[in-house]
C-alpha cells in the first residue's frame, strides 16, 4: 500500500531507539506471517490492488480460482484476469458501477468452468488517503448448480402431477379413435376397388396420426415417471455394439460412417442395460437427424478412476450456442418431426444411474455428447 500508512511508519521509527526499533519489527513479522496464514487458510479469494488495480498481494484461494501464481502476476492489471468490468470506473468510486457491482456475479474458463460471486472494498472508505482496493471472490459453482437442479426438480413434480391426467384425458379418446378407424377400415373393405382406395388412404392418415399421438404420450410418461435402474455388471461395448445393431440400416439410409474406440481393459460397470441402450439410442438417432447429407460419427469410449466416458461426436450442423442450455428441456426440438421429449429422458437416465452428460457444439462442424457413468467399485 502506499501514501499514508507508510508517511506514519516511518514517522514513529524515527522516534524509536535502535532496541525498541528491532523489537518494533519483530512484531511487524510476526503480525504479517499471522495475518498470511490467515487470509491463506480461508476459503474466499483476497486480492489487494492498487490505485491502478494492479495486483500488490493475493491468498492462495485467489490464486487457484483465477489461476495465476503472486510471484508472476503482482503489477499486472487484474483487467487481465476478470475482463469485462471497467475496473477504473470501480476505483474511481464511480457510482452508477459501483451499484452495478453490489451483486456482481462471473464466469470464468480458465483454470476451471467456474462461476464466482465477488464484490470490492475501496481502500479509501477505511481511511481517506488510501488508494486502490479489496478484491474478494467466492465459488458459487456448487450453489449454482444446486439451484438448478432444485429447479428442474420442482418442474419434473410439476410435469408429473400432469402426467396422470393426461394421459387419461387424452389417451382414453385416442383408444375410442383407433377402434373406430378399425371398424371403418372394415366397412371400407366392401365398397368398389375406385372409393375403397381413396377411403383407404384417408383412414391409414388418421390411423398413422392416431399412434403418433399415443407414441408422444408414452414418451412423455417415460421422461417424468423416473423408474429405478434394475442394475447389473455388462460391457459397456458391448451394448454399444448391440445398439449400433439395432440402428444399423437407419444408420446407412442417412450415409452415415460410424467409427467406434474402445480399450480392450475396459472396466466392468453396473447398469439398467435397457435404460442405457435407449440413452445410445436417442443420442445416435440425434447425430444421424443433424447429418442430413450423410457424414462420421465418432464414437470413443475411454475409462478413468472415477467415471467410464462414452464421447459420440457427429459431423452435422451443430447447435447454436442461444440454444444448448436448452436442448435438455421438455419439447425443446429444433427437428420438424422430433418430439423434443429425447434428450430430456437421456439426462434423466443418465442421472439416475449417478452419472454427468455434457455436450459440446460448434454450428457448421457438429456435436459431441460425452456421458460420464461410474465403473463397479
Amino acid at each position: 500500500m502506499k501514501s499514508g500508512f507508510l508517511d506514519k511508519l516511518i514517522d514513529r521509527l524515527d522516534k524509536l531507539d535502535p532496541g525498541s526499533l528491532q523489537t518494533h519489527f519483530l512484531q511487524l513479522a510476526s503480525d504479517k506471517g499471522l495475518l498470511e496464514t490467515i487470509f491463506h487458510a480461508i476459503q474466499e479469494g483476497i486480492i489487494v490492488l492498487d490505485g491502478e488495480g494492479d495486483i500488490t498481494y493475493a491468498n492462495r484461494a485467489a490464486e487457484k480460482l483465477l489461476g495465476f501464481r503472486l510471484e508472476s502476476a503482482a503489477g499486472d492489471s487484474i483487467s487481465r484476469y476478470l475482463r469485462d468490468i471497467d475496473w477504473e470506473l470501480v476505483l474511481d468510486l464511480d457510482e452508477g458501477e459501483w451499484s452495478r457491482m453490489v451483486s456482481r456475479e462471473i464466469e470464468v474458463n480458465y483454470p476451471e468452468h467456474r462461476f464466482l460471486a465477488f464484490y470490492v472494498v475501496p481502500l479509501s472508505l477505511v481511511r481517506e488517503e488510501e488508494s486502490g482496493a479489496v478484491l474478494i471472490l467466492r465459488d458459487i459453482t456448487r450453489d449454482r448448480e444446486h439451484g438448478e437442479k432444485v429447479i428442474e426438480s420442482e418442474r419434473l413434480h410439476a410435469l408429473t402431477l400432469l402426467a396422470g391426467g393426461v394421459a387419461h384425458e387424452i389417451g382414453n379418446p385416442l383408444n375410442s379413435l383407433n377402434i373406430h378407424l378399425q371398424l371403418l377400415d372394415r366397412e371400407i373393405a366392401h365398397l368398389a376397388d375406385g372409393d375403397r382406395e381413396n377411403l383407404g388412404e384417408l383412414v391409414d392418415v388418421a390411423s398413422q396420426e392416431v399412434k403418433r399421438l399415443n407414441q408422444i404420450i408414452n414418451q412423455f410418461l417415460r421422461a417424468i415417471r423416473p423408474v429405478e435402474p434394475e442394475l447389473e455388471q455388462t460391457d459397456l461395448a458391448d451394448l454399444l455394439g448391440e445398439t449400433l445393431r439395432f440402428m444399423r440400416h437407419e444408420i446407412e439410409d442417412k450415409s452415415v460412417l460410424v467409427e467406434k474406440e474402445s480399450p480392450d481393459d475396459l472396466p466392468p460397470i453396473k447398469v439398467d442395460k435397457a435404460q442405457i441402450k435407449q440413452v445410445f439410442f436417442n443420442i445416435i438417432k440425434n447425430g444421424l437427424q443433424a447429418m442430413t447429407g450423410g457424414g462420421l460419427l465418432k464414437i470413443t469410449i475411454s475409462a478413468t478412476e472415477r467415471f467410464i466416458a462414452v464421447a459420440f461426436r457427429d459431423s452435422g450442423s451443430g447447435i447454436e450456442p442461444e440454444s444448448l442450455g436448452q436442448i435438455f428441456d421438455a419439447y425443446h426440438t429444433t427437428k420438424g418431426e422430433g418430439s423434443g421429449l429425447g434428450l430430456m429422458i437421456v439426462q434423466r437416465i443418465i442421472r439416475d444411474h449417478g452419472g454427468e452428460i455434457e455436450v459440446d457444439s460448434e454450428p457448421g462442424r457438429g456435436t459431441t455428447f460425452t456421458i460420464f457413468l461410474p465403473p463397479c467399485l
